[in-house]
C-alpha cells in the first residue's frame, strides 16, 4: 500500500477497519459474527385480474438460516432461479423481506427505512452481476465511483477526485480514465468499476452477485484474484454469489448450496468438495469438469438429475428436491429435512445423506420418481454412494456403543456425545 492509499475518514463512525492489529471496540474480531440471518423469506405476489388481486406467489427464498463471521467469505451456489440473487438483495436490503431477520453487528436490520438504512450503506456494499446496467451510461467514471462519497456526506483527504483516481488504480484501472465514460470501457474493466464503487466508503461486509459471470474467461482470475487481494489488503468480509463452482473453491472459506429457495448443505470449503453429503450437491460437483489429459478415455461419472427444477409458485412439499432425488422415500415427501450439523462444520437437510449414516433408515422404499432418477446415474456412483453409507454407519453405530463400554469416557454432566467421531 502506498502512502496516499490512507483509509476514509468517516464522520461518527471511526477509521476503516483493518486486516490485523484492529483494536476499534465496534468492529467484530476475525471469526465473530458479523451477519445473522434467521428463518429469511421473499414472496412475490402474483396478481391477476382488473382488480389486482393476489392469486398466488412466487417462493423466491423461503427459509434460510445461516451466520457470515468476519473477515471471511461465505460462499453461494445454485441452479438458476434458485433465489441466490434474492438473497443476496435482500440481505444488503436492497429488498424488502417478507418475513425473517436480517442483523448486522448484533442490530435487527430488518426493517429499517431509507433514513435508518443510509448511514449502514457505508458499511454494506453491494457488486452487481451485469456491469453494463450497472453503470449510468450517462455520467463519467469520476462521477459513478465518487458518487458514494457525495450521498454519505464524507469528504476524504486529498479530495474526492484523488481518493476516485486511488480507488482506480487499486483496482487496476488507469487513474487517468476519470472522466471517460462507460461504454469506453470492456466488460471486465467495467466491472472493476463497480468494485471500487462498492469499496469506496471501506465497507466491512461486500455482496457479489456473480461478479465474474459476465466476463471472458481470460480475465475472470483477474477480477476473482483483485477480490482475494483487497479481502487480505482491507479486511474485507464476502458472500459471493455465483454458478462457477471452480470460482467458488478458490475464493470461499464456507459454501452454501440453494435449491428452490432453501439451503440444503453448508459447509468448509474442503469438507463439501471432498465429501458432499446432500445428493443434490453431488450432483453439482459431478459436473465439474476435471482438466487431466489421463481420465480422456475415462467414462464420465457425472450424474444427470431427472426433470427440470420445480416451481417456485407451488414448490413440492417435504423435500424440494425429493421430485429429481435418486435416494427419495416416502418420508421424503411429507416431512422436510431441517439443516443439522451431522459432522463439525458440515450442516445438510437431507434424511438420506451422501458419506453418512441414514438418517430414516426405517424407510427403504423408493419411490417411483427416485427409481427413474436412478436410471440417469451412473453404476458405480450408486455403488459407491451405498458402500460409504454403510460404512458411515457402522463407524457412527461403533461409536455410539464405545462409551458404555469404556465408563472412563463418559461425558461430563451437561454433555452430550458426539455421533460422528
Amino acid at each position: 500500500m502506498s502512502d496516499d492509499e490512507k483509509a476514509v475518514t468517516i464522520p461518527a463512525q471511526g477509521d476503516a477497519p483493518q486486516k490485523e492489529g484492529a483494536t476499534l471496540t465496534k468492529d467484530p474480531a476475525p471469526g465473530e459474527v458479523l451477519l445473522r440471518v434467521t428463518g429469511l423469506k421473499k414472496h412475490f405476489p402474483i396478481k391477476k385480474g382488473l382488480l389486482q388481486r393476489q392469486v398466488g406467489a412466487v417462493h423466491a427464498v423461503d427459509g434460510i438460516d445461516f451466520e457470515v463471521r468476519s473477515g471471511e467469505t461465505l460462499g453461494v451456489v445454485g441452479e438458476s432461479g434458485c433465489g441466490k440473487s434474492t438473497m443476496g438483495r435482500l440481505i444488503t436490503r436492497l429488498l424488502e423481506p417478507t418475513a425473517g431477520k436480517v442483523e448486522f453487528e448484533g442490530r435487527d436490520i430488518t426493517h429499517l427505512g431509507v433514513g435508518g438504512m443510509r448511514p449502514l450503506r457505508r458499511d454494506v456494499q453491494m457488486i452487481f452481476q451485469d456491469p453494463y446496467s450497472s453503470l449510468n451510461p450517462r455520467h463519467t467514471i469520476g462521477t459513478i465511483v465518487g458518487a458514494p462519497f457525495k450521498l454519505q456526506g464524507v469528504e476524504p483527504e486529498g479530495g474526492i477526485k484523488k481518493e476516485v483516481q486511488r480507488l482506480l488504480e487499486v483496482v487496476g484501472l488507469n487513474p487517468e480514465h476519470y472522466n471517460r465514460y462507460p461504454h469506453e470501457f470492456s466488460g471486465g474493466q467495467r466491472q472493476r468499476i463497480g468494485i471500487a464503487r462498492a469499496l469506496a466508503l471501506n465497507p466491512r461486509l461486500v455482496v457479489a452477485d456473480e461478479p465474474v459471470s459476465a466476463l471472458d474467461v481470460s480475465i475472470q482470475a483477474q477480477v476473482v484474484n483483485l477480490l482475494d487481494d483487497l479481502q487480505q489488503e482491507l479486511g474485507l468480509t464476502y458472500v459471493i454469489i455465483a454458478h462457477d463452482l471452480s470460482v467458488v473453491r478458490h475464493v470461499s472459506d464456507r459454501i452454501a448450496v440453494m435449491y428452490l429457495g432453501k439451503i440444503v448443505e453448508l459447509s468448509d470449503r474442503d469438507s463439501l468438495y471432498k465429501a458432499p453429503m446432500h445428493p443434490y450437491t453431488k450432483a453439482l460437483m459431478s459436473a465439474v469438469p476435471i482438466p487431466d489429459p489421463r481420465r480422456r478415455a475415462a467414462k464420465s461419472e457425472r450424474i444427470l438429475l431427472k426433470g427440470d427444477v420445480p416451481s417456485p409458485i407451488s414448490p413440492p412439499s417435504g423435500c424440494r428436491f425429493h421430485t429429481r432425488c435418486w435416494k427419495a422415500t416416502q418420508i421424503c415427501t411429507t416431512v422436510e429435512p431441517p439443516l443439522v450439523e451431522l459432522k463439525p462444520g458440515q450442516q445438510v437437510a437431507c434424511h438420506h445423506p451422501e458419506n453418512f449414516a441414514d438418517q430414516a433408515p426405517q424407510d427403504t422404499v423408493l419411490l417411483t420418481v427416485a427409481k427413474e432418477a436412478a436410471e440417469l446415474v451412473a453404476d458405480e456412483v450408486l455403488a459407491e454412494s451405498a458402500e460409504t453409507s454403510a460404512a458411515v454407519a457402522a463407524e457412527v453405530e461403533a461409536a455410539a456403543e464405545a462409551p458404555a463400554e469404556t465408563p472412563a469416557e463418559t461425558p461430563a454432566e451437561g454433555e452430550t456425545p458426539s455421533r460422528d467421531k
